[in-house]
């Protein structure tokens, strides 16, 4: 492996000049290179510095938030010490996706991200239909995604107002109807405060750290710790299930959740100065210290829940918040609530950007219905607006699910995991099969993993297979119409479409991204 070295991200994180082209619209030399290889027209600006990049994926993971907000089903599915190993192996695991999705990035530095480099790297006999399909999936899992956060933000609001009204009764509409609000300031702040938001990121990145040093502190000095052995030795089984251990792996989904993302700086590399080499080290650092710092805040969180069963049934559905009970009164609540909220919303601010592009990228490549509209880019913005309003539509579409069924929409949470999944392993296998059988039409990479790349890429694409298989398993048993998880239905209906599509049009208009790329050849 070829880690970034200190040095390099100091002094060129903070100043990175070009040689010769325009600050704005073409990067460096290095991006002009790559977008040429790629055979794709700069249309965006360059307004991210490297930086920047990274204040960027760390902020848009938020794994410390996300794992805190989405950890009732590991507590119910393992307890205490289930939820605390599982998101110990689980960022382990995803350490080594991570570090082989970098660096395809930096081989090829493209918003498509995904469906590209599978159109790049498997065999010419099957890239046009592995990519089209890794393209689908991945515009799902991004939508899914986006959708998933804006719902929590909605439905921790109503949390909140429990706490400080006992006899508010949530209702899902409601919820929605928070949800909308939270997509109406996504759509505002990315349509029209994008360049704000690029000069923004720095801070945005010490309101990430900072939020979390406030609530570890609070949680740590003012709560009644459980003890050590509690916490990382105390298994519980609320969900049901055969055996313990069948329960922890059912409940691995929370750990998973919150490790996902990072990849998200990977589809806005048009947009990132030298993005060959600095979207691969925001990807990779950016991981490595959320991983840290969701470490730190769920043991906090895990230390500060004296009953796992009453965390469980707390009335505003949230275990954190129960937490946040023990430690302080209504107010101190409340604040801490709002602590996390923040970062969450900058979060799906970032997170709607990156889904956008990777939506505006396929659709460039005529992957998607509607593909020429979608694709097209504000001349005076040099944004993907209407890929953006897409966005925005879908998580308004998906959040409606949340008036008739709360689990129907668990699922889509669930969805977002295996989508992705889907979309690393198809990926991921393809880089495997071209670094086994012809390494030498590799292009080169100013980001590697050296010699050990293989074993590692190898290692990461077994952990994928791992995860998706536990993605679609039901939260808890004996397995009802409101325990299934149905999102097992839900992708296998997505993929069904994208054969048909496939059959009826795409096939016909789609050609990968490997068609425009020049390549080294077989």
């Amino acid at each position: 492996m070829q880690p970034p070295v200190k040095e390099a991200v100091i002094t060129d994180l903070q100043s990175h000049e070009l040689d010769g082209s325009n600050a704005d619209e073409d990067g460096t030399r290095y991006d002009v290179t790559d977008m040429d290889r790629m055979g794709k027209a700069q249309q965006f600006k360059r307004n991210i510095r490297p930086l920047a990049a990274l204040s960027f994926s760390a902020v848009l993971q938020a794994t410390w938030e996300y794992i805190m907000l989405s950890d009732y089903e590991g507590l119910q599915d393992g307890g205490l010490a289930g939820m605390l190993w599982s998101y110990v192996w689980s960022s382990i695991g995803f350490g080594f996706i991570i570090v082989s999705l970098a660096e395809m990035a930096s081989i090829a530095p493209t918003s498509g991200g995904q469906y590209h480099w599978v159109s790049e790297f498997a065999s010419p006999r099957y890239q046009k239909f592995l990519s089209y399909v890794t393209g689908w999936m991945s515009v799902l899992a991004w939508q899914a995604g986006t959708a998933s956060g804006n719902f929590l933000v909605g439905t921790i609001i109503q949390g909140l107002i429990s706490v400080r009204d006992p006899s508010y009764d949530p209702k899902g509409w409601q919820g929605t109807l928070f949800v909308f609000a939270m997509i109406l300031i996504t759509y505002l702040f990315n349509v029209y405060a994008a360049g704000l938001m690029a000069r923004m990121q720095n801070l945005l990145l010490a309101t990430h750290i900072f939020c979390w040093v406030v609530v570890v502190v609070v949680l740590w000095v003012l709560a009644p710790l459980r003890s050590a052995e509690d916490v990382f030795t105390d298994f519980q089984n609320f969900g049901g299930w055969s055996s313990m251990g069948l329960t922890v792996m059912v409940g691995q989904l929370a750990a998973i959740y919150g490790c996902l993302s990072s990849d998200a700086c990977a589809h806005m590399s048009e947009e990132i100065k030298d993005a060959g080499r600095y979207v691969p080290i925001a990807i990779t650092w950016s991981y490595f210290a959320n991983a840290i710092m969701g470490l730190v805040a769920l043991i906090a969180m895990l230390f500060a829940t004296p009953s796992v069963a009453d965390a469980l049934n707390d009335d505003t559905g949230f275990p954190f918040i129960y937490s946040f009970k023990q430690a302080t009164n209504t107010a101190g609540v409340n604040g801490l609530t709002a602590i996390i909220l923040i970062p969450v919303i900058l979060s799906n601010i970032l997170f709607n950007a990156s889904t956008a592009r990777q939506t505006f990228s396929f659709a460039r490549d005529r992957g998607l219905p509607f593909a020429r509209w979608m694709a097209q880019v504000d001349p005076k913005r040099k944004l993907p607006v209407n890929s953006i309003i897409v966005t925005c539509i879908i998580s308004s579409l998906l959040s409606l699910i949340n008036i008739g069924s709360e689990t129907a929409f668990n699922a889509i949470v669930s969805l977002n995991v295996a989508a992705l999944m889907f979309s690393y392993s198809i990926s991921m296998s393809c880089l495997i099969w071209r670094k086994i059988f012809h390494p030498h039409t590799l292009p080169p990479a100013r980001w590697g993993l050296g010699r050990w790349g293989l074993a590692v890429n190898i290692i990461g694409w077994l952990y994928v297979l791992f995860a998706l298989f536990w993605s679609f398993w039901p939260e808890s048993t004996p397995v009802t119409t409101e325990t299934f998880n149905w999102s097992v239905v839900i992708f296998v209906a997505v993929f069904l479409v994208s054969l048909v599509v496939y059959v009826f049009q795409g096939r016909h208009v789609y050609d990968g991204p490997v068609t425009e790329v020049k390549t080294h050849g077989l």
